[in-house]
């Protein structure tokens, strides 16, 4: 009994990540609003070693439509700004020698449409991670099953227990999704 309960706290947990890694990357998908987290994913090219950019300054949203960016290393603006621009996140910087502003400008209807398309990818990919997780479980359950280790009443409850677990986690998955997509509609 305990290898099956092994099995479903791997895949609780599992799972559990799945949902957590889908929301940071919600995070990185951009809204009307500014959030230190769109810029996450950018490196730095840093004295030629590819630094995270939060490694190298401080970000911050001072107002709803402002990021600021206060580099450590004052050498280091120009290559900030460059890596700012050849991103995907379509922002210009503006800098006074000392800190780096973007602003974040309105979203058209036709972006906001697309970004729902690309958050809507994101979420279908986080559905897709939970349920191998899931098929893997079930995997092992019938190989736990097949070599005698259980009965078929037990890997039955266990796989209704799975499948109790994944559909509890692509709800939630579902509604960290429809919260993004009214952020992003949001006027």
């Amino acid at each position: 009994m305990s290898i099956i309960e092994d099995l479903l706290t791997d895949a609780r947990g599992r799972m559990g990540k799945s949902v957590e890694s889908t929301r940071h990357e919600f995070g990185s998908v951009r809204t009307g609003r500014a959030s230190p987290a769109l810029l996450d994913r950018i490196n730095v090219d840093y004295y030629g070693t590819s630094t995270p950019l939060k490694q190298l300054a401080t970000i911050s949203a001072p107002e709803a439509r402002l990021l600021t960016i206060q580099a450590y290393d004052k050498s280091s603006i120009k290559q900030i700004e460059k890596a700012i621009l050849e991103s995907d996140v379509g922002l210009t910087p503006s800098n006074d020698g000392s800190i780096i502003r973007l602003s974040i400008p309105e979203l058209t209807e036709e972006r906001r449409k697309e970004l729902v398309k690309v958050v809507r990818h994101i979420a279908e990919e986080g559905r897709v991670a939970i349920r191998n997780i899931r098929r893997d479980c079930m995997h092992d359950l019938r190989e736990l099953k097949e070599a005698g280790e259980a009965g078929a009443d037990d890997e039955h409850r266990a796989e209704s227990e799975l499948q109790k677990l994944t559909d509890e986690r692509v709800h939630e998955l579902d509604a960290v999704l429809k919260a993004k997509e009214a952020e992003i509609l949001e006027v």
